[in-house]
């Protein structure tokens, strides 16, 4: 007879049982500790995100990593379907208490009046960092200009991707036909030439574009800014740091980046939610710093947390929190913004591998950084 320890797959751990004749629901019952759900369901607050090509799963990951204790206070994240279905989620679906949306998404749906009353209805909690603009093209287009009359991928409708392509080509007078493909599908079609260029919103660097290369001609297109553009995008740059496979060093592209936002529903007449995003709030704020260390996405050093919203109010705890904390949400002096700024370049430049930047370059970043940072403000 074959000996037990020999035993191999799904009948190993049968058999086992079998021979010391110990039923397997009694090893069950005895493994599982008793749960009171009234614990499991304390304090817990549910937060939608993007799809995992982008970095919002990253980022409500590292909000989990600071605020859930264990006991009385989590993050249960939710993976959304698009940006519009997430705002419909937020206001509609049961449970979702947070999501993380492109600030000109929320302006589009006020503008076209997709959700009456939505300035009452939610909030923000704060302003985030910036998700930029990637125009991945095939090797025939050279320009954003060749693009005219062509496929470009935008991602799924109604996306964040979707509504930010739609304004820029209409901004920029660009005929194109946008399609409605998952990324993963375009990127396909894109390689057999069956797209002209894909879209995608995504805070760099994107999981999406890591493990790509221009050895098939792909590349990134540059997009011009123009005065249109300046009420809600700002000018931004992919870089070889952030792209090695599809950025040449020293030749930067020129994009555009979106602010997005962590918004909220309107919970007051559900107390114990209300309760439980002010708990987070006064987590999230209070442990705010901890994110700007090692081991976190290294766009947190892009989010000041006392930043306005025009046009939106900001959620009542966290605007209570901000007032008794001026000083803690107080953002840094210049010269501390500008060590920890060059701090932040120095690691993305290690981590990735990439040459040391020289002192001009870094101060050359930092200028364009703090335009942008001027230009949230304003």
């Amino acid at each position: 007879m074959m000996p037990l320890t020999r035993a191999v797959g799904t009948f190993a751990l049968p058999l086992f049982l079998t021979a010391l004749a110990i039923p397997a629901a009694a090893i069950a019952r005895s493994a599982l500790p008793a749960v009171d759900p009234n614990d499991v369901n304390k304090g817990v607050v549910e937060l939608e995100t993007a799809g995992s090509a982008g970095i919002s799963v990253r980022m409500a990951e590292d909000l989990a990593s600071v605020i859930n204790d264990g006991a009385t206070r989590r993050i249960v994240p939710v993976i959304g379907t698009g940006s519009l279905a997430n705002l419909n989620d937020l206001k509609h679906l049961r449970g979702i208490d947070m999501t993380i949306l492109p600030i000109d998404v929320l302006d589009y749906a006020k503008e076209q009046r997709l959700f009456p009353g939505i300035d009452g209805s939610i909030a923000y909690i704060a302003k985030l960092h910036n998700e930029e603009f990637h125009l991945l093209a095939h090797r025939e287009i050279q320009s954003v200009r060749d693009l005219a009359n062509k496929r470009v991928n935008v991602d799924l409708r109604d996306s964040g991707t979707a509504i930010t392509a739609g304004r820029l080509f209409n901004t920029l007078q660009l005929p194109v036909t946008m399609t409605n493909d998952r990324q993963e599908v375009a990127l396909e079609k894109l390689k057999r030439g069956e797209l002209a260029a894909l879209a995608f919103v995504a805070g760099k660097p994107a999981p999406f574009f890591h493990n790509l290369n221009g050895a098939g001609g792909l590349h990134f297109l540059a997009v011009p800014f123009n005065s249109g553009l300046a009420a809600t995008y700002v000018p931004t740059r992919l870089t070889a740091a952030d792209y090695p496979g599809l950025v040449t060093p020293d030749l930067p592209i020129d994009t555009i980046a979106v602010g997005v936002v962590l918004v909220v529903a309107n919970l007051e007449q559900i107390p114990e939610r209300y309760r439980n995003v002010g708990n987070f709030v006064d987590a999230f704020f209070t442990g705010f710093r901890s994110l700007l260390e090692p081991g976190h996405h290294p766009k947190w050093q892009e989010v000041n947390i006392s930043t306005e919203i025009a046009g939106w109010r900001r959620y009542p705890p966290a605007e209570v929190w901000l007032r008794r904390n001026v000083e803690v949400a107080r953002p840094p002096s210049p010269d501390d913004l500008k060590a920890m700024f060059t701090q932040y370049v120095d690691e993305r430049r290690r981590s990735t591998g990439g040459a040391p930047m020289s002192q001009q370059e870094k101060d050359d970043l930092f200028r364009q950084y703090h335009r942008w940072e001027s230009g949230q403000s304003r």
